[in-house]
């Protein structure tokens, strides 16, 4: 059996690589460290902001998905999300990227745990 890296483990390494690229990290609502579900928040195109999440695919890997697309752009319907999936999970971890390829840096970080 493989051990699987944690939470933060992952979320300390998307951190100290979002700072070493030249950009913002920050934890919007931490989760639980071993096993806590993580949702990545960013700026896309026209500054819209973005819901990624990263969820476990059948290959007993990880992958990055769009969460709550249809509200990309909608502050105030990507809050009314957050809070909705807070109060069914509050283990899950919310963090902030402001860099530049923030999708292809989460991926590739958070896919390898």
């Amino acid at each position: 059996m493989t051990a699987r890296a944690t939470s933060l483990l992952l979320i300390q390494a998307l951190i100290r690589r979002t700072h070493a690229d030249g950009g913002f990290a920050a934890v919007l609502h931490k989760g639980d460290a071993v096993a806590g579900a993580i949702l990545i928040q960013t700026r896309g195109a026209e500054q819209k902001i973005q819901l990624f999440e990263r969820v476990s695919d059948l290959s007993k890997g990880y992958r990055i998905l769009p969460a709550a697309p249809q509200s990309w752009g909608n502050s105030t319907e990507l809050a009314q999300y957050l809070e909705r999936r807070l109060r069914s999970d509050p283990d899950l971890w919310v963090i902030e990227l402001d860099v530049a390829n923030a999708e292809q840096l989460a991926a590739a970080i958070l896919t390898e745990g």
